[in-house]
């Protein structure tokens, strides 16, 4: 039986950050707005990580059935360990899912935005579907593209609009910016996972490019998310701050290029995840600030 410490292991907290960063990019967005509602918020925030978690279950339960994570170089997966149960690791999945249904529906009663329920299921669905089923997304490489919609566009528009009621220009910068960088982390992951997912049949994006171009494309998905704000500058001077960020990416992009050993990059999961919450956090100040001035 899986002790509580590989419970919380398999749910993968390094890739939290990846949901809490869109929430403060679309709050900063409706405090632009003049329409900041801390309670709407903060259940954003915890539907946001209630999916990544569930995810992060459903993609240990659905990859250790079928055998792809028998020889996984990266953190310890409950199933493919064989520390716990695989029907033990779906039930924790579905109960994830479950929490984050449950305080969506709060969210959406507050609202009474009741299309959202709509995109509530979506995201459940689609979280599901990146490697359950019979016909799993993420093994035909489209795993990046349901990462940048639901983990960037539809999770920052969604919070900026679940408390201003529409949306902005920086609001999708915002959505577009951290959805790089979610992908960015997807990258990083697949690329580690590239052989043993090649010799799965799992097809990720990372596997179709092929090693060389997955990893400069990990860096141009960085380059691209921070270099973004230059759009709003002009007329939001402080959203600059967010180059204060590209030190940062210095390492893990060099990493990412000239790492040879696939253990070396494990390391880049946790610092990506920095990355993007650093980058809501500086994007979200620019806001604040240029509203100020």
């Amino acid at each position: 039986m899986a002790t509580a410490a590989q419970w919380i292991q398999g749910a993968r907290p390094r890739t939290l950050p990846a949901a809490i960063a869109p929430v403060l990019i679309g709050t900063a967005a409706a405090y632009e707005l003049q329409a900041f509602r801390p309670l709407n918020a903060i259940l954003a925030a915890f539907v946001a990580l209630f999916l990544q978690i569930g995810v992060n279950f459903a993609n240990d339960y659905s990859d250790g059935i079928r055998g792809t994570d028998e020889d996984r170089i990266g953190p310890m997966r409950l199933v493919g360990s064989g520390a716990a149960q695989p029907d033990q690791v779906k039930w924790a999945a579905f109960g994830a899912f479950g929490l984050a249904m449950v305080v969506g529906l709060a969210l959406v009663v507050i609202t009474q935005a009741w299309w959202l329920i709509l995109v509530g299921l979506g995201c459940v669905l689609a979280a599901w579907g990146y490697t359950g089923g019979k016909n799993p997304y993420g093994y035909m490489g489209l795993g990046d593209v349901f990462v940048f919609v639901f983990f960037g566009l539809v999770a920052t528009l969604g919070t900026t609009y679940t408390q201003a009621g529409q949306i902005s220009p920086p609001a999708v910068v915002g959505a577009i910016g951290t959805g790089l960088i979610a992908c960015a982390l997807l990258m990083a992951n697949n690329v580690r996972d590239l052989p043993t997912d090649a010799a799965a049949g799992k097809k990720t994006l990372a596997v179709r490019l092929g090693d060389r171009h997955a990893r400069e494309s990990y860096v141009l998905m960085l380059g691209l998310a921070i270099l973004l704000v230059i759009v709003l500058a002009p007329a939001k001077p402080w959203m600059l701050i967010v180059l204060l960020l590209i030190p940062a990416c210095l390492m893990p992009a060099w990493l990412m290029v000239n790492g040879k050993k696939r253990k070396g990059l494990i390391p880049v999961l946790k610092q990506t995840g920095l990355i993007n919450l650093g980058y809501s956090v500086l994007f979200a100040l620019g806001l604040v600030l240029s509203r100020g001035f």
